[in-house]
């Protein structure tokens, strides 16, 4: 493989508005309108750079295609991800797994957001 595995990500949400005001407030961004190429399909994009290494994806809400108790599993680069952690709970969702030692590879936290998806946030220190 000659690029990074993942090439782009989306989490399927229920309530739109709800699912942005979690996102940017436990990552302390913003989320922009991302033009869908269907007309039932309505995203909100993560801020992207196509200079930089990694992937970006988009919230997305689309009929037929419910949250939660998906196989996919999202993880958001942090510089500390016990900072993000500490926003799960207030901005509405929960903790599966507080922040843990994953050896020589980093920390993650395991969190479940306000439509019920579950996401990893992993840093370095």
């Amino acid at each position: 493989m000659q690029a990074n595995p993942v090439g782009w990500f989306e989490i399927y949400v229920e309530d739109m508005a709800r699912a942005v005001k979690f996102y940017e407030t436990v990552l302390g961004t913003k989320l922009e309108g991302l033009e869908s190429p269907m007309p039932d399909v309505e995203m909100m994009a993560f801020p992207m750079s196509m200079e930089k290494s990694g992937a970006s994806g988009a919230l997305t809400k689309m009929e037929g295609f419910p949250p939660g108790g998906n196989s996919v599993l999202v993880y958001f680069s942090c510089e500390d991800c016990a900072i993000e952690e500490a926003r799960v709970v207030d901005a509405g969702g929960r903790i599966q797994f507080p922040k843990m030692s994953i050896g020589p590879y980093g920390f993650i936290t395991l969190a479940v957001d306000t439509e019920g998806n579950m996401f990893g946030l992993h840093s370095r220190a």
